[in-house]
């Protein structure tokens, strides 16, 4: 089952007006984190239960576990923690997750970007402060972008690690709004700002790894541009906070002429040891929501196809998998499958969570 624990809240500090930092004590089970993860905590709100994935924004030797929360207009999880929540409150949140994460390992000597928009920054900073820490003649440039100086989440944190780290760690802040005395500095990251990026400021060359967490249209814009001035796809590492879908996405319409087979699947669900088997429709509900409706507390989060917490592994069958903007190319290879996405196309299906 999607196992959550009780996390107590130790400490509550406000990074800009609409965004918090909640430091957690856990009271069971094991919390140690690899950087740039995130905690699924889920509430209930007015009997309604809602799971929400935020990133832990803590280096991994800082020896504390925190995650940052920003405020979304009519985000019920969000706006209530920024408003309610109080030291000695407590949450229930999964294990941490993720494998939005490199570097930190003590390789030494490598040149590592990344490009974080708004809260994107908390699990980028969680890797930042890592590789500086881990890796003593690593370097690491961050281009970060926000609306205005007002938005700029863990300002006077950033600050006080280009300090610390002179000569190490370069910070790059691009202002939507707010006019700064470098032109290139203003406005939106795009393909052409990236150029000019690579061309004066950053020394694409040398980078090892670059990381990539914002909205998606940045996302993909500063992805193609890493690869256009020659990065690999193993090289560019991203993980989004919104997506442009809202919530599940649509299931794509099948001509009538598709194949011969019966509008129902057999599926097998193997979760913590034990294995539960029923039947479910090729049309009309996901994996994911097919599970739960038949009692399976299989685990979850975004059901965007956002933030990897459905994953698991088919081991048997064929799905069609609608939307993934988190697994990476290998794991696909590998068969691994995002479950709120993923539609049966065969007649018996074999999936596991604990792989």
């Amino acid at each position: 089952m999607a196992r959550f624990h009780t996390l107590t809240v130790t400490d509550v500090h406000k990074t800009i007006r609409d965004a918090v930092v909640l430091t957690l004590a856990p009271t069971d089970g094991d919390f140690d984190f690899v950087q740039g993860q995130y905690l699924t905590f889920r509430r209930d709100f007015d009997g309604e239960e809602l799971r929400r994935s935020y990133s832990i924004c803590a280096g991994k030797d800082d020896g504390i576990l925190q995650v940052g929360i920003k405020r979304v207009d009519g985000g019920a999880f969000s706006t209530w923690v920024n408003e309610n929540i109080s030291v000695g409150d407590q949450l229930e949140a999964m294990q941490p997750m993720g494998s939005f994460h490199a570097g930190g390992d003590k390789t030494d000597g490598k040149s590592y970007l990344a490009f974080a928009g708004g809260s994107g920054i908390t699990p980028v900073l969680s890797i930042l402060k890592t590789v500086l820490t881990r890796e003593p003649t690593s370097e690491f440039t961050l281009v970060y972008a926000n609306r205005g100086v007002s938005s700029i989440m863990f300002r006077e944190e950033l600050e006080d690690l280009k300090n610390l780290y002179i000569g190490r760690l370069t910070i790059i802040h691009i202002l939507e709004t707010d006019s700064q005395d470098i032109d290139l500095f203003t406005g939106r990251v795009d393909a052409e700002k990236c150029a000019l990026l690579f061309k004066h400021w950053v020394d694409i060359k040398s980078v090892d790894t670059a990381y990539i967490c914002g909205p998606e249209p940045m996302m993909l814009t500063i992805s193609k541009s890493l690869k256009d001035h020659g990065l690999s796809e193993d090289q560019i590492k991203f993980e989004l906070f919104a997506s442009g879908q809202p919530g599940r996405a649509k299931r794509k319409a099948q001509s009538v002429d598709a194949g011969n087979h019966t509008g129902t699947t057999q599926a097998t669900i193997v979760m913590d040891g034990s294995t539960r088997s029923f039947t479910m429709p090729k049309d009309g509900e996901t994996l994911l929501e097919a599970a739960i409706k038949n009692d399976i507390d299989a685990p979850f989060s975004c059901k965007a196809g956002v933030c990897s917490t459905c994953r698991a592994k088919l081991l048997e069958g064929e799905v069609e998998m609608v939307a993934n903007h988190a697994l990476e190319d290998y794991e696909v290879e590998q068969g691994y499958i995002l479950t709120c996405q993923c539609y049966p196309l065969s007649e018996k299906i074999v999936v596991d969570y604990d792989q």
